[in-house]
């Protein structure tokens, strides 16, 4: 088999301040035709540095320092950036990971594709036209014609992947290369894009480079598959060969933090695998802790208890009421939470999980239907002084460790804020002191406090967001899809932290996510929502094992079967 592409001994070095910087060390792969190729690893692993280096749009002050990249019989990796504008789009294509930002958000879908067509194939403005027709209807677009004429922010994000997809194929490459392009993704919308790359990759004879940290999207559709590990390639190989029986330890630890989806376990398995680099933590032992002052003494059998709950969002505005349109976010809801309790809540985009979380915790106010935090009415405006009491003892941790924390500000004065705010002690130097405590109790080094968000890496940043939602010590704890983008290390140290946190302060919790098999090592009970409806409320074993309403069934059928590979 002849390959489309060779990487030999690939180098790449950023310069700094400190010094130089390797983020690829002598890395060679290569792919075919027609072949998915899975280069895998966590964050900082070099990954994305491959990918690229190939189409030659590295940041800056980033240089290919040794190697060669061979394209088609032709090397590349040397070739100025005009030259290689004729084989961006035209021969390799490229999907990334974000398509809100990807996406002019002020052209029509039809103008974007347009535009690419009219530069890559040097076809006419009518003939690109129809070409996009066609590329929409080929990526599963319903109403292709139609649909030329919006723009992104009318397609959901799945669809806006799609979207994103048809760019990639607009040129009608030979290879394509696709970073991170499921993150964040519900398991519904993450099925239909694997399968559409990998249907598309057999009817075009297309080479596929897929760069992920999800283990599980490597399992659904690579033939094979690339570990790397701090800028170097580990271990490479067929998918179930490496999978099945992995040889390097780097690999075994990566595929044993994978959550599982067949059976509940008692704890998360953490990546121990450690070049000895990293500043190795330890969580604070919570019986003496400053938190476990206010560990929950509620008499209250019921948390949280929801009845009837809707809300609507308009999305046309008219005169007469006839013609306005409304979305029912949360239609109709009833749920109970007990205290102490980790409740889950799954569903696809767009089901009203978030919002269902952001109603509960008091950022919208609902059209109808009551909400109780242990037995109060957090509604009845009669009694603001016990609500804004109530509020105290809820807090949420977000999707984005990136956007929820103030980049103006240290971590010393982001999760000192609420102690302050709440007035949780006497004077300043015992907030310093409650500050160090809550960030060495969520595994960060003491010195972190002086340091600035843009400092930390995504799974630090989630550690201090958990560290300040835990500063006005709630006895309720509402986490909105808190691991979505991190890498599965990060992950199982973060929801072995939420764990503990639980046990030790007898928090009741409310887990979001669209990660199945995270939602069944995390929860007791599990609620599943479509369409802003609850159709089903079942134990979390129950509910993986015996599912009764259909969409739960066809939820838990998308579910990537990583059991497959277990070791």
């Amino acid at each position: 088999m002849n390959n489309l592409l060779e990487i030999n001994n690939l180098s790449v070095d950023f310069p700094s301040r400190r010094g130089q910087v390797t983020a690829v060390n002598k890395v060679s792969i290569s792919v075919a035709k027609g072949e998915v190729l899975g280069l895998v690893g966590e964050s900082g692993a070099g990954k994305s540095t491959v990918g690229n280096s190939v189409i030659n749009l590295l940041e800056p002050p980033g240089y290919i320092s040794g190697g060669e990249i061979i394209f088609d019989g032709t090397r590349i990796d040397q070739m100025s950036n005009e030259e290689m504008r004729k084989i961006r789009g035209a021969k390799i294509g490229t999907i990334f990971q974000d398509p809100q930002t990807s996406l002019n958000p002020l052209m029509t879908i039809g103008k974007q594709l347009s535009e690419t067509l009219v530069e890559t194939l040097k076809i006419s403005g009518s003939s690109a036209r129809q070409k996009s027709v066609e590329l929409l209807d080929s990526v599963g677009i319903p109403n292709p014609v139609q649909r030329l004429n919006a723009y992104p922010h009318q397609f959901s994000g799945g669809m806006r992947q799609r979207v994103v997809i048809a760019l990639a194929l607009a040129g009608d490459p030979d290879l394509v290369i696709a970073d991170e392009p499921t993150t964040a993704l519900d398991v519904s919308i993450q099925k239909q894009i694997l399968d559409l790359i990998k249907s598309l990759c057999k009817q075009r004879n297309l080479g596929v480079i897929i760069v992920t940290h999800d283990i599980g999207v490597i399992a659904e559709i690579a033939d094979r598959v690339a570990v790397m590990y701090n800028g170097q390639l580990v271990e490479e190989g067929k998918v179930k060969q490496v999978l099945q029986k992995p040889k390097h330890e780097y690999t075994k630890s990566l595929i044993s933090a994978v959550p599982s989806g067949d059976q509940k376990l008692d704890r998360f398995t953490v990546v121990d695998y450690i070049d000895g680099s990293e500043e190795k933590v330890t969580l604070t032992n919570v019986s003496e802790h400053w938190l476990s002052q206010n560990k929950s003494s509620q008499t209250h059998n019921t948390a949280i208890t929801v009845k009837n709950l809707s809300i609507e969002f308009s999305i046309k505005q008219a005169l007469l009421r006839k013609n306005r349109l409304v979305l029912k976010a949360v239609d109709d809801v009833s749920i109970d939470i007990q205290t102490g309790e980790s409740f889950g809540l799954v569903g696809e985009s767009g089901s009203g999980k978030s919002t269902l979380a952001r109603l509960i915790a008091g950022l919208y106010t609902p059209k109808s239907g009551d909400i109780n935090i242990f037995g109060h009415d957090v509604l009845q405006r009669s009694q603001k002084a016990k609500t804004s009491l109530i509020r105290r003892k809820m807090q949420m941790i977000f999707q984005d460790p990136y956007s929820s924390l103030n980049s103006r500000m240290t971590v010393e004065d982001i999760v000192s804020e609420p102690i302050r705010f709440h007035r949780s002690t006497a004077n300043s130097n015992e907030t310093s002191k409650v500050v160090k405590d809550l960030i060495a109790f969520v595994g960060m080094p003491i010195s972190s406090i002086k340091k600035y968000p843009h400092e930390f890496s995504g799974g630090q940043r989630q550690r201090i967001s958990i560290a300040r939602a835990l500063a006005s010590r709630p006895e309720i704890l509402i986490c909105d899809e808190p691991t979505s983008a991190l890498d599965v290390s990060v992950q199982a140290n973060i929801l072995n932290l939420l764990k503990d946190l639980q046990e030790e302060l007898s928090l009741t919790m409310l887990f979001i996510s669209h990660d199945l098999p995270v939602i069944r090592q995390m929860c007791d009970r599990v609620a599943v929502m479509q369409n802003g409806k609850i159709c089903e409320i079942a134990e979390t074993d129950k509910l993986f094992d015996h599912p009764e309403h259909e969409y739960s069934k066809h939820l838990l059928g998308l579910m990537p079967r990583m059991d497959l590979f277990r070791l």
